[in-house]
């Protein structure tokens, strides 16, 4: 019986929507954990939204978010609010970590570029960054906020990530290979474990 209810529990629809309102930015979120890839997404930056488009489509998550911010400013308030909406999101739609891999990895190549993503579902927030762009934009988007949007996630989905560019000439590609193994790391450690169905993975018993 405790079987055929954890079997149960594990096949619920991991969803969530969360919006996030200040004096700088308006963000709504919505996302399936276990969607198909399929993104619907408005952040008023072009290079931004191809970014969140491939964390969608490489972790297999259905992602909505629409944003209004200040870009009259810049776009730190926009990405940093974002990744604050998603980790709130991504936490609320995980649960009590019952039954997932918890650890996920990816490394994603893209022509001379290549990046490693490492994360963790601990339930502590850290975030370790090696990535030395070779350019400071990328369209409109300053590439000093691929930190701070990832800051913002990890400090409100509470997960510890590492991420490394290994190789790149090329600041577009340096970026999509760090978004694409994100995803890739995302959906590895969201995985449900049928070994281990119910179960919190840690010996301490809470994540």
């Amino acid at each position: 019986m405790t079987t055929s209810l954890s079997l149960a529990a594990q096949q619920e629809p991991r969803t969530a929507e969360v919006r996030r309102d200040t004096a700088e930015t308006k963000i709504a979120v919505r996302l399936n954990l276990d969607g198909t890839g399929r993104s619907q997404l408005a952040t008023g930056i072009g290079f931004f939204d191809h970014m969140l488009d491939q964390i969608a489509r490489h972790g297999m998550i259905d992602l909505e978010v629409e944003a209004q911010g200040d870009l009259h400013i810049d776009g730190h308030h926009t990405v940093e609010d974002v990744g604050i909406t998603i980790g709130q999101a991504v936490k609320q739609a995980v649960g009590d970590k019952k039954g997932i891999t918890r650890y996920g990895h990816s490394y994603v190549p893209l022509d001379e570029a290549l990046s490693r993503v490492v994360i963790d579902f601990s339930g502590r927030p850290g975030l370790v960054t090696d990535v030395a762009f070779t350019s400071g934009m990328i369209g409109t988007f300053d590439t000093q906020l691929l930190h701070e949007f990832f800051q913002g996630f990890v400090n409100h989905a509470f997960v510890t990530l590492h991420i490394d560019n290994l190789k790149g000439v090329n600041a577009h590609h340096q970026a999509e290979t760090i978004f694409k193994a994100f995803g890739r790391a995302l959906r590895m450690a969201l995985e449900r474990d049928p070994r281990a169905a119910g179960q919190i993975p840690s010996t301490k018993g809470s994540l």
